[in-house]
């Protein structure tokens, strides 16, 4: 099975919240995920919540992060060493 950790969109119409997820690549956008890994709002460009030892937990196990997850995880390496 490849997982992937990727975004899955939340939240009503016109107010977009994605969650982050370790899913199988298989499955649809929204569909069954394996774990919730976090939650990003684009309007305000923050991390509601954030698992990084997750993330670098599933990824040292051969999950692959999307582009877009990737940039999530820089932004928070540096909010918090700043």
């Amino acid at each position: 099975m490849a997982v992937k950790i990727r975004l899955s969109r939340i939240g009503k119409k016109n107010t977009p919240i994605w969650r982050i997820v370790a899913i199988d690549s298989r499955k649809k956008r929204d569909g069954a995920f394996l774990e919730n890994l976090g939650t990003y709002n684009p309007i305000n460009k923050q991390l509601v919540q954030f698992h990084a030892e997750r993330i670098s937990d599933w990824v040292s196990k051969g999950a692959i992060c999307s582009d877009t997850v990737e940039k999530l995880f820089k932004m928070n390496k540096k909010a918090s060493a700043a």
